[in-house]
């Protein structure tokens, strides 16, 4: 990235935080060792690899599919044979408490050209070994401090028909403690309870920077020093086991996804302040998201720096950091949608198109495009739930009636119950408010319209829960829809319209209703479905219980088909055979093409039974990958500077890998959206156009029924970390399938 003149075009252009890397005779070499080792030992062993001894100090080791690959300055040394093997031997001994007692031989893989990836991953190696980017300090208050930093990873990109390796850029905000958890906890007045104090803290380790979550609590200082001491190969965690206090706490973390546990001294830490634990640091945590964002101009300025700070590291090992991709050179990378979104056709009843601005005109003139009851005069029948000590303005009642009625539903004057409790932490509140829920049941009813206190909101992370989480999975369970509103909302009388404009389509569609489709139906397949799998992990030992898998299905116009969702408990993230089959079931999939969106990357064997079963039932399968996290972003060029991207504009990766803009955002105030990325598994099965799937993935954004504003996921997978997170809580419908969206 590179700050352009304004005299350079007039024009917009894209760009991206996507860094080609260029390395002229890397000087490479690569083994492995039998017996095979698994990724994840593979990646501790490169890490302690890379610090052989002060004879080889700029010594880089990456483990990737099996093989190691060493890399080193052109006019430095590779360790001879035996010094490789001695190293590992050092290395193994701490670990075989663990690992077990095995003999390692190498074996040493001839030379080859390095793939793009092992290139990449090699440059972002070094860049950690090195630690380049110095995090600089913008704001700060009771020892808690905003801090702008560099986050960066290995990328790949084809270009003129080759892999090429890549590095992206990009600058983040994170909040942190001014210090080290030892010193955040011996000064904080809640130390007398450390499990309280400390489990549930975010935070990141001091030699290498990992972020991670403590879990527990794993003994005492002055009973383990010893045996960690043997373990310890950091420095810091050396030194902080050596000074700490023999009544100080050892904590066990998990960084990220790995099913392992860690036990760490609390010196080799730093703290990380969330949302969720702000209130440990006396801070509100609205300060720190004031102080988080960052201007396109500062952001620019930021990734210029880090360009620099990054080129002058690599350059020493023969890597050069070329300008970032952008659509200047080469020019036909990032794609263009050619969908003016604003304009899509929408159906809604009576056969009746309004283009996707007009929601609000099309559900006035032509109501909803499927009614859920056959019978057109059935009135709605709504039940009003109160609780908490404010009134609920007679008003917004009779507006959500009128609304309705503009729509083409009338409904009966509401029941309206009233508990007069205000904290769901009490169980006599709880208890209540429950009693009132069952009462309520005498009156037959279609949905629950239940306002709550505006300290409902935040009460999911006391023990007991809030009453949103307690009234919905009462009245799901018995098949009945409800919609919460806000103590603040349902006192704010100057604005109902705009409320009621995101509440009553969304109410529509939980009783059953499909408010509108696309008028013209999508051509990359017959059918769309999301599947996603939630997981709630141990406190302690290694993996986690996956709970609950789910599956929508849509049509070829977006229309909403039903749902599936299985509580299949199994390890790691894999959806398992025999739900992958009743998720696809022969009559609704058999003989058509089915585009399938993975909420993350396909697991384990997935591939290999969705395969399987597409042979089984003679479908076609267009399996998709949508990654959330973890996305270069992309960016408009005007005058030189760095501004809003538009929606819509994509980014291709290779032939089957993508990025694209999903959300628009129209003031460079509100911030930089995060892009999807794409990825078109590669095996052999039914392959399509990235242009035909950046297309079909847009206009499926335009079909979410619970708001006017589109969200950033195509809708078979938006919400799917809401109905995981809801049905852990016990909110979901009784039965494991069904054609209403409780979710919305």
């Amino acid at each position: 990235m590179t700050q352009s003149s304004a005299t350079d075009s007039k024009d917009s252009l894209f760009l991206s935080e996507i860094f080609p890397l260029t390395v002229t005779q890397p000087k490479l070499t690569s083994f492995r060792l039998t017996p095979e080792i698994d990724r994840e030992l593979g990646n501790r062993l490169s890490w302690r690899l890379c610090d052989f001894s002060a004879e080889f100090p700029d010594l880089v080791v990456i483990w990737q599919d099996g093989y190691f690959y060493g890399f080193v300055k052109p006019d430095r040394p590779f360790p001879s044979a035996e010094q490789w093997k001695t190293r590992l031997e050092e290395i193994v001994e701490p670990l075989k408490s663990e690992i077990g007692d095995r003999y390692y031989s190498f074996q040493w893989v001839k030379n080859s050209p390095p793939t793009a990836s092992i290139l990449s991953q090699l440059a972002v190696r070094i860049l950690k070994l090195e630690k380049s980017f110095t995090p600089r300090s913008i704001w700060s208050k009771d020892r808690v401090e905003v801090r702008r930093e560099v986050d960066f990873w290995a990328e790949e990109i084809e270009l003129n028909g080759d892999r090429t390796p890549a590095l992206t850029l990009t600058i983040r905000s994170r909040f942190c403690f001014q210090g080290n958890l030892d010193e955040f906890y011996e000064n904080h007045p809640y130390r007398h309870e450390p499990k309280e104090l400390l489990v549930g803290l975010k935070v990141r380790d001091r030699e290498r920077g990992s972020s991670a979550t403590i879990v527990d609590l794993a003994g005492k200082i002055g009973d383990r020093r010893d045996e960690l001491l043997a373990k310890a190969t950091g420095a810091i965690s050396q030194q902080s086991l050596l000074e700490a206090p023999e009544d100080q706490p050892i904590v066990s973390v998990r960084f990220g996804r790995d099913r392992r546990l860690f036990d760490y001294p609390l010196a080799a830490l730093i703290p990380r302040v969330t949302e969720e634990t702000a209130d440990r640091y006396n801070i509100q945590y609205g300060e720190l998201l004031k102080a988080a964002k960052i201007s396109y101009a500062e952001r620019q300025e930021n990734l210029v720096s880090a360009k620099e700070s990054a080129s002058r590291t690599l350059n020493r090992y023969g890597f050069q950091v070329r300008s970032s991709i952008n659509s200047r050179n080469p020019s036909d990378l990032f794609l263009d949608a050619n969908v003016n979104l604003a304009e899509v056709p929408l159906l809604f009843g009576k056969n009746r198109a309004y283009p996707r601005n007009q929601v609000l005109k099309g559900l006035s003139e032509g109501g909803v495009y499927r009614r859920y009851w056959k019978d057109r005069d059935r009135s709605i029948r709504i039940s009003v739930l109160k609780v908490g000590n404010f009134k609920v303005q007679g008003a917004l009642l009779k507006e959500i009636d009128r609304r309705l009625q503009r729509y083409g539903f009338t409904s009966l004057p509401p029941t309206i119950h009233t508990v007069e409790v205000d904290d769901s932490s009490i169980i006599s509140h709880r208890v209540e408010v429950e009693r009132k829920v069952e009462e309520m049941m005498a009156i037959p009813t279609d949905i629950v319209l239940t306002f709550l206190p505006q300290s409902d909101r935040d009460a999911d992370s006391q023990e007991g829960g809030s009453f949103y989480t307690l009234i919905s999975s009462l009245l799901l369970r018995r098949e009945i829809a409800s919609q919460v509103i806000y103590e603040r909302t349902a006192k704010d009388t100057g604005n109902y319209g705009h409320i009621l404009n995101q509440v009553i389509p969304g109410v529509l569609a939980k009783l059953g209703n499909l408010p509108f489709i696309l008028a013209e139906p999508l051509e990359i397949a017959d059918c769309f479905i999301g599947l996603d799998i939630s997981r709630v992990s141990r406190r302690r030992g290694s993996g986690s219980q996956n709970v609950c898998a789910s599956v929508r299905l849509y049509g070829k116009q977006g229309e909403f088909k039903g749902y599936r969702l299985e509580d299949a408990r199994t390890e790691g993230e894999e959806i398992d055979k025999q739900t992958l089959e009743r998720f696809l079931p022969a009559a609704e999939h058999g003989d058509r093409t089915t585009l399938i969106y993975r909420d993350g990357r396909f697991c384990g064997e997935e591939i290999q039974h969705l395969r399987e079963r597409e042979k089984a039932i003679g479908a076609r399968f267009i399996l998709v990958e949508c990654i959330k996290s973890g996305i270069p972003r992309l960016y408009s060029l005007q005058d030189g500077k760095i501004a809003v991207p538009p929606k819509g504009l994509a980014l291709r990766l290779s032939s089957r890998e993508v990025l694209l803009v999903t959300t628009e955002i129209k003031s460079d105030k509100v911030g930089v959206p995060e892009p999807l990325r794409l990825r078109i598994v590669p095996e052999e099965g039914h392959q399509v156009s990235l242009e035909s799937l950046v297309e079909a993935t847009l206009k499926l954004t335009l079909l979410h029924h619970g708001s006017l504003k589109e969200p950033r996921l195509p809708i078979p997978l938006y919400g799917s970390d809401r109905i995981a997170y809801r049905r852990l809580q016990g909110i979901s419908p009784r039965g494991t399938e069904g054609d209403r969206q409780f979710w919305l």
